[in-house]
């Protein structure tokens, strides 16, 4: 018998350092993700409550991207010099905020302040999350623990569209956002608690033009600029698409994209493990090859059901693109002796941000232009193209 000593019961035992950054960033990320496509089955009521044309729904859209962009770099300069926990301690604040003011407002200039505000919120969710990570898992495991976290993000993906939609029909336009405001608070309770107070000493700062002067980390900005655009693309043109041929409910609508989050959230572990053991470059060879084949596909379909297969089939592309490209940049930078992990993944950032913001606008645009299918098509030829950079590339 152990006289004297506390016994700590296992519920209230700190994880191991590993298991808490994990945990940590994939609860981040689960609700930065569900919280951001929450408006995607909405999108047909804005655009008829608010009588908004296709560019304006684009705007309320991509306003996320430009905050994104916009605080990419002061974001990773004070993660790279202050540590994680802070930054994703502030970023909790503005998420607060946005949630609330979308369930509140109904006028557009103040949603497309919200989505902007919930932008600059995310990339300070994002960039010191995967940082976290990289500190803690090395090279031979970083693929999977990096899939895994997105994996949560993609449940928030997953969740988010049907759940809105649902809450929306069934409860009032403002339950989505207050369900979202409790979600909030529970990340704020995993990220004031599991991270620790006090950070080692990372070393020197790699200089942006330094990591930008790397051809891996240079390729796989690309592939994930590439990815995003897919997806906002689609997320902003294939609700209203739904909407206008198969006369789809909110709920429908989400479900379709639910489809295709279902196939990321089973895929992208799967990618991140096969990443980590057969090279990043390959898994992303597969994925732009698959993406010239799919691409068109939701918006030729004559059937809803169709559109869900496609939709997933998608959704499993996406993690032969995307989920190599993190683990892929985090490699380049250890390479060079550094632990720089989110100057490096601010690169990664600025490249999504810049598809977020492309595929609405000019997805918009080309939509209005040509019709759907044939600018979905125009996209998979871009993809097709991209392989071709590939080539000279090992990673």
């Amino acid at each position: 018998m152990n006289r004297g000593r506390r016994v700590v019961p296992w519920i209230m035992r700190r994880p191991s350092p590993q298991t808490a950054a994990l945990l940590v960033t994939a609860l981040a990320f689960h609700v930065d993700m569900l919280l951001y496509y929450m408006l995607v089955p909405l999108l047909p009521r804005y655009a008829r409550d608010l009588d908004l044309n296709q560019m304006e729904v684009g705007i309320l859209f991509g306003s996320y991207a430009v905050a994104l962009l916009l605080a990419t770099f002061p974001v990773a300069i004070l993660t790279d010099r202050y540590g994680r926990r802070a930054p994703m301690l502030w970023g909790l604040a503005g998420l607060a905020v946005t949630t609330l003011v979308f369930a509140v407002s109904k006028q557009y200039w103040l949603l497309v302040l919200a989505r902007f505000l919930q932008g600059a919120a995310g990339a300070a969710t994002w960039l010191p999350g995967m940082a976290l990570l990289a500190d803690h898992f090395p090279s031979g495991s970083r693929g999977r623990a990096m899939g895994t976290a997105f994996a949560a993000a993609n449940l928030g993906v997953l969740i988010g569209p049907p759940l809105s939609g649902v809450l929306d029909q069934h409860v009032g336009p403002s339950a989505p956002f207050l369900l979202g405001a409790g979600l909030v608070a529970l990340d704020a309770a995993g990220r004031a608690f599991l991270l620790p107070e006090v950070e080692p000493d990372r070393g020197p700062r790699l200089p942006f033009r330094q990591l930008l002067a790397n051809p891996v980390i240079r390729l796989f900005a690309g592939a994930m600029a590439l990815g995003s655009c897919l997806w906002a693309l689609l997320e902003s043109t294939l609700p209203l698409d739904l909407d206008q041929r198969f006369a789809l409910t909110p709920s429908g609508i989400g479900l379709c994209f639910a489809a295709s989050a279902l196939a990321h959230t089973f895929t992208s572990p799967l990618m991140g493990w096969l990443s980590d053991r057969v090279g990043r470059v390959k898994v992303l060879r597969v994925g732009l090859l698959l993406s010239m084949v799919l691409l068109p596909l939701p918006a030729l379909l004559p059937r809803p059901w169709m559109v869900v297969l496609a939709m997933m089939g998608l959704g499993s592309t996406a993690s032969f693109i995307m989920t190599p490209c993190s683990p892929a940049v985090a490699d380049q930078v250890e390479r060079q002796g550094s632990q720089s992990f989110a100057s490096a993944f601010s690169i990664l950032n600025l490249a999504y941000s810049v598809g977020l913001m492309i595929g609405p606008l000019v997805g918009g645009a080309l939509v209005q232009g040509l019709g759907l299918p044939l600018a979905l098509g125009l996209c998979g030829l871009g993809f097709g193209a991209y392989l071709l950079a590939t080539r000279t590339v090992i990673a």
